[in-house]
């Protein structure tokens, strides 16, 4: 039975934060703000501060959106408030979130459960440098526990690697080093147990950074992605395996590479995507017949089914 939108009570859409993204979840929340509004929802946009707690007590919030890209609202953080608080709340929750952010862990994760993910090294100091170069070049150097492709560079040799350390560094004290995989870029979108149609994603950038991600218009998404019915069924059935092997739920995103030979490598999983116009879960609803306002109250009445 489809809820009214009274069901909801009154909702704090959570954006803003203090993360390294910040400009773009204020820009996700703004999106989702109006389209709840535009369903009636009685929604109120909240700009989350240190503060955050006694906010949410004064404003007497029946239920919470979070729209919080990063650390504070992408890693368990914001969850652990709102469980506290005990205020409903969309998506996954402190596990999943805390599990998800965390790229180390999580491909430690995969790993032990036989899903393909790339070989990686935790640098841990400048000692770490000569073990992760044994990897072999090139490889990918990033923050652990950054999204949006923040503070993310190729190493081609030692010295790129060093200088991709040091710049990963200024955004995280632990650092990933993992190899690079020469091929085409995926993305699935997860939707209640879900996965919705492949993303292939094409950008002129060496990788899809943060500026092919939110600036770029010259980036192309593929949807249909090009693949055969058979491998797009079977990394979306990778991505879904991925998910909830982290404890994720309601939705988020699975990227991945894939290489020359068909292999799909997981990458990373995001359990509060993007919502601005260059997103990818906005495209993958709209190629499965889903427009952004419907999306929107998905992800919201999933957090009432949640509850139960």
């Amino acid at each position: 039975m489809k809820p009214e939108s009274s069901a909801f009570g009154k909702v704090a859409v959570l954006m803003g934060g203090w993360s390294a993204e910040r400009d773009v979840s204020l820009e996700s929340g703004a999106a989702v703000l109006a389209a709840l509004r535009e369903r009636d929802v009685d929604a109120h946009g909240v700009d989350a501060g240190r503060d955050i707690c006694q906010v949410l007590e004064a404003g007497h919030y029946d239920r919470a959106f979070i729209i919080m890209h990063g650390r504070g609202g992408e890693d368990g953080v914001i969850q652990g408030i709102l469980e506290t608080l005990q205020i409903p709340y969309t998506g996954s929750g402190v596990l999943g979130s805390a599990l998800g952010m965390d790229k180390v862990r999580c491909k430690r994760l995969w790993s032990g459960m036989g899903l393909p993910t790339p070989e990686y090294l935790l640098i841990r100091d400048e000692d770490s440098l000569d073990m992760a170069g044994a990897l072999g070049f090139p490889l990918v150097v990033k923050p652990v526990h950054e999204g949006s492709s923040i503070g993310i560079s190729k190493a081609s040799d030692a010295e790129s690697l060093r200088r991709g350390w040091v710049m990963a560094r200024q955004f995280d004290d632990e650092v990933l080093a993992e190899r690079w995989i020469e091929g085409d870029e995926y993305t699935v979108t997860i939707l209640g147990t879900q996965a919705l149609p492949v993303i292939r994603l094409e950008t002129p950038h060496e990788f899809y950074d943060y500026e092919a991600k939110y600036k770029d218009d010259t980036t192309r998404y593929h949807i249909p992605c090009g693949l055969s019915p058979d491998a797009e069924n079977g990394m979306q059935e990778i991505a879904l395996r991925a998910f909830r092997a982290v404890g994720a739920q309601g939705w988020g995103r699975v990227d991945f590479m894939m290489d020359a030979e068909g292999q799909p490598w997981l990458m990373e999983v995001n359990t509060v995507p993007g919502m601005t116009s260059h997103s990818l879960v906005p495209m993958a609803a709209a190629a499965a017949g889903m427009d952004f306002p419907a999306l929107v109250w998905r992800i919201l009445r999933d957090s009432l089914e949640a509850d139960a």
